[in-house]
C-alpha cells in the first residue's frame, strides 16, 4: 500500500499487530515498522493483508511515511529498549512531532523522556494500554498523560479505538509527565490485588471445601451475575472448565503455582512508601507471588512443618460458598479503595488534577479489571470528587458492614484450617485499622523515643508540639518511688 499514513507503530509483537488491526479497522491508515524486520513482511502478508497498513523496513522511510505532525506509537519493552527505540527516531523528527509510548513504562521515566523531548521540540505521550490482547484488537482502556496539546492532536485516534461503554470511549487524558503511566501502574497493582483475591477464594472453595474444578467454575460463573461481575470473574469460571485432552484431567491442576510478574506491582508499592499510603491488600498479593515464586523451599517446608490436623471446614459448605463470595466482594472494595487512594495522592503530590470518577469510568470496559463495582466507585467520586477514600462513601460503607461478618468468618476459618488467605487478611485488617479511632502506634513512639530520641506528641497537652521524654531516668524514677 502506498501514501501518506496518518500514524505509526513501532513493535509488532501480539499487542502491537492487534492495534494496529484495531487502528486500521477505525478507518486509519497506518505504518508499521519492527526492528526483526521478517516481523514486518509477515505481518503485511499475513494479517494485515487487504488493511491500510504500510510495512516499513528503517526508521528512515517509517518516518518519511507519515503525515505531520507525526504520531508514532511504541509498543516495545519497558526501559532501556524505550530510550534506545526514540533515540534511534530522533534524528529524522521535526519539532511538534508527538511519540506515544503504549507499554508498561515507569512514570518517572515517562516524565524524564517528556521533559527531554520538549526541551527538543517534541512530545511525548505516556499512555497505558489496558486489556491484553484481546482488548488491543477490539477495543482497550487508555491512560494518556503528556503535553494536553498534543493529546489533543491524537485523541480523536483514541476515543475512536478505545473500548465504549455506556457513558463513552473508556479514555481520558489524566495529567502531565507521567500521570498516564502512574494510572496505568496502579491499575495493574489493583489488578495484582484483584487476581490474589480470587485465588485465594479458589483455595478455599477446592482445599478449604472439597470441591473440584467444575464445580468450583459452577461457583464463579454463579458469582459473575450478580455483584462479583467483573473479567477475571468471568474469565477464572472459563479457566476452572477446561479439562486437558491429554490427561482429561482440569488443565488448571497441570499448571506449576510459581507465579510471574513484570515489575508493575513492584512499582505500585514503590510508590505507596513514598507517597505514604497504605496498599496492604496490593502488597500482600505481590508478596504472594514472590512466595509462590519458592516452590522448592516450600516443598522441602510442607514435609516438615506441622499444621492444623483438620483442615477441611467442617460447617455448612452452602453457607461458607456464600461467605466466601461475600468476603470476596468486601475485600475487592478495600483493595480498589487503596488504589483510589493512592492515585489521589499522587494526583496531589504531582499536581496532575486527575479525575477520580473518570478514572473509575474509563476502567469499566476493554481492561483486565473492568467490572461492575467501578460504574459504583464512578458514581461515588462524582458525588463527592474529593472523598478521601471510597470506605468513606455512603454506598460502600453499607457495603461493607453488611458483608463484614461473613468476611471475618471467613478469614478465621482459613486460619484454622491453616489456608493461607494473605489478601483477604490484609483487606480485613486494612478496614479495621482505616475504622480505628486509636491505634497501638502510641507505644511504638513510646519505644522509638526510648532507644533514638525520636521525640512523640502529647494527647493532653498538643501545644507543646513534639517532646522528649528521659525514659531511663522516668523508669528509674519510679522504681525508687516504689
Amino acid at each position: 500500500m502506498t501514501g501518506m499514513a496518518n500514524l505509526g507503530l513501532i513493535g509488532l509483537g501480539v499487542m502491537g499487530e492487534n492495534l494496529a488491526l484495531n487502528i486500521a479497522r477505525n478507518g486509519y491508515t497506518l505504518a508499521v515498522f519492527n526492528r526483526h524486520t521478517d516481523k514486518v513482511d509477515a505481518f503485511i502478508n499475513g494479517r494485515a493483508r487487504g488493511q491500510k497498513i504500510i510495512g516499513c523496513k528503517d526508521e528512515s522511510s517509517f518516518v518519511s511515511t507519515l503525515e505531520r505532525p507525526r504520531k508514532i506509537i511504541l509498543l516495545v519493552k519497558a526501559g532501556d529498549p524505550v530510550d534506545a527505540t526514540i533515540a534511534n527516531l530522533k534524528p529524522y523528527l521535526e519539532q511538534g512531532d508527538i511519540i506515544i509510548d503504549g507499554g508498561n513504562s515507569y512514570f518517572q521515566d515517562t516524565a524524564r523522556r517528556c521533559a527531554e523531548l520538549a526541551a527538543q521540540g517534541l512530545f511525548l505521550i505516556g499512555s497505558g494500554v489496558s486489556g491484553g490482547e484481546e482488548g488491543a484488537l477490539w477495543g482497550p482502556s487508555l491512560m494518556p498523560g503528556g503535553d494536553k496539546q498534543a493529546y489533543e492532536k491524537i485523541r480523536p485516534i483514541w476515543e475512536a479505538i478505545a473500548a465504549k461503554v455506556d457513558d463513552g470511549p473508556c479514555v481520558t487524558y489524566l495529567g502531565t509527565g507521567g500521570a498516564g503511566h502512574f494510572v496505568k501502574m496502579v491499575h495493574n497493582g489493583i489488578e495484582y490485588g484483584d487476581m490474589q483475591l480470587i485465588c485465594e477464594a479458589y483455595d478455599l472453595l477446592t482445599r478449604g471445601l472439597g470441591l473440584d474444578a467444575q464445580k468450583s467454575s459452577a461457583i464463579f460463573a454463579q458469582w459473575n451475575k450478580g455483584l462479583l461481575n467483573s473479567y477475571l470473574i468471568e474469565i477464572t469460571s472459563k479457566i476452572l472448565a477446561v479439562v486437558d485432552a491429554e490427561t482429561a484431567r482440569p488443565l488448571v491442576d497441570l499448571i506449576q503455582d510459581k507465579a510471574g510478574q513484570k515489575g508493575t506491582g513492584k512499582w505500585t508499592a514503590e510508590a505507596a512508601l513514598e507517597l505514604g499510603i497504605p496498599i496492604p491488600t496490593i502488597d500482600a498479593a505481590l508478596t504472594a507471588r514472590l512466595m509462590s515464586a519458592m516452590k522448592d523451599e516450600r516443598l522441602c517446608a510442607s514435609t516438615v512443618l506441622p499444621g492444623p490436623a483438620q483442615a477441611v471446614y467442617q460447617g455448612d459448605k452452602e453457607r461458607f460458598i456464600e461467605a466466601i463470595g461475600s468476603a470476596l466482594y468486601a475485600s475487592k472494595i478495600c483493595s480498589y479503595a487503596q488504589g483510589m487512594a493512592l492515585i489521589h495522592a499522587g494526583s496531589l503530590h504531582y499536581q496532575w488534577n486527575i479525575d477520580l470518577s473518570e478514572t473509575s469510568r474509563i476502567w469499566k470496559g476493554g481492561c483486565i479489571i473492568r467490572a461492575q463495582l467501578l460504574d459504583r466507585i464512578a458514581q461515588s467520586f462524582k458525588r463527592q470528587p474529593e472523598l478521601s477514600n471510597l470506605l468513606l462513601d455512603a454506598d460502600f460503607k453499607d457495603w461493607i458492614g453488611k458483608y463484614q461478618v461473613q468476611w471475618r468468618q471467613v478469614v478465621s476459618s482459613a486460619q484454622n484450617m491453616g489456608i493461607a488467605t494473605p489478601a483477604f487478611s490484609a483487606s480485613l485488617a486494612y478496614f479495621d485499622s482505616y475504622r480505628c479511632a486509636r491505634l497501638p502506634q502510641n507505644l511504638l513512639q513510646a519505644q522509638r523515643d526510648y532507644f533514638g530520641a525520636h521525640t512523640y506528641e502529647r494527647v493532653d497537652k498538643p501545644e507543646l508540639g513534639f517532646v522528649h521524654s528521659d525514659w531511663t531516668a522516668l523508669v528509674k524514677q519510679q522504681k525508687q518511688e516504689h
